[in-house]
C-alpha cells in the first residue's frame, strides 16, 4: 500500500484495524515460539498495538518498524514513556526501556540498524499487503531479522467479496513465502466471529514459522 493511504488512516483516525486488548491469539499461542525471558521481538508495521505492552508486562524486549509518526507518538503516550528520538538515514529511532520502535519506511530498515531479534510476531503486516508487495517484504523480512522464527497471524477469505486490508493470505501463499526457508505449523484454525469487518466469513490462522535447524 501506498505510504499516503496509511498516513492518511492515521490521520483520520481510521484505524479499525487497532485492536483495544492485546490479541488473543498472542496470548495463547506465544509460548509456541519457546523464548526465554527477555528475548527480543520483531513487530513489522506494528501501529500502537497493546500487543507491544503485553510483551513488555511478560518480560521481554520489543522491536517495532511502525509508517505513521501519529501511530508512534500514541503508542508511547498510552505505555506513559517518553522516548529518546534520534535519526538513523531516513529512519527516526525511538528508544525507552526494552523498546526500540523505528519510523519510516521498514524497506530502509537494516539487520545493522535493527540488531539481534529472537523472534518475529507478525500480526498486521503481510495481511496488510497487497499481493504484489509481500514477496519483497517477506523477503526483505527474513534477510533484516537473519530469519528469526515468526509467529504469524493470517486471514483466509473470498478476496472478491472485500478489497482489503487486510488481505486474504492462504495456505498456499505462506506456503510460497516462507516454505524454502521455514518449517511451516498451522497452530489454529478458527472461523472470526460475526465475519471480516462483519461483511464475508472468514478463517484466523495462527501459524508458527520455525527455521529447519530448531526442528
Amino acid at each position: 500500500m501506498e505510504h499516503e493511504f496509511w498516513n492518511q488512516r492515521w490521520e483520520n483516525n481510521e484505524i479499525g484495524f487497532h485492536e483495544r486488548e492485546a490479541n488473543p491469539a498472542l496470548v495463547q499461542h506465544f509460548h509456541a515460539l519457546a523464548l526465554a525471558e527477555e528475548s527480543r521481538i520483531f513487530l513489522p508495521l506494528c501501529g500502537k498495538t497493546l500487543d507491544i505492552g503485553w510483551l513488555l508486562e511478560m518480560g521481554y524486549r520489543v522491536a517495532g518498524a511502525e509508517l505513521s509518526e501519529i501511530a508512534i507518538k500514541q503508542l508511547f503516550e498510552e505505555l506513559s514513556v517518553t522516548p529518546e528520538v534520534s535519526d538513523i538515514g531516513e529512519l527516526k529511532h525511538y528508544s525507552a526501556s526494552n523498546i526500540d520502535i523505528y519510523g519510516g519506511d521498514i524497506f530502509n530498515l537494516s539487520a545493522e540498524i535493527l540488531g539481534p531479534v529472537d523472534a518475529i510476531y507478525d500480526r498486521a503486516a503481510l495481511v496488510a499487503l497487497p499481493e504484489p508487495m509481500r514477496t519483497r517484504y517477506t523477503t526483505h523480512l527474513m534477510e533484516i531479522t537473519r530469519q528469526a522464527p515468526q509467529l504469524l497471524i493470517a486471514f483466509v477469505y473470498d478476496q472478491s467479496l472485500l478489497p482489503g486490508p487486510p488481505f486474504s493470505v492462504t495456505e498456499a501463499d505462506v506456503k510460497r513465502y516462507y516454505d524454502d526457508s521455514y518449517q511451516l505449523n498451522l497452530l489454529e484454525s478458527k472461523a472470526v466471529h460475526g465475519g471480516l469487518k462483519g461483511k464475508c466469513p472468514a478463517e484466523e490462522c495462527i501459524w508458527l514459522l520455525n527455521r529447519e535447524e530448531q526442528v
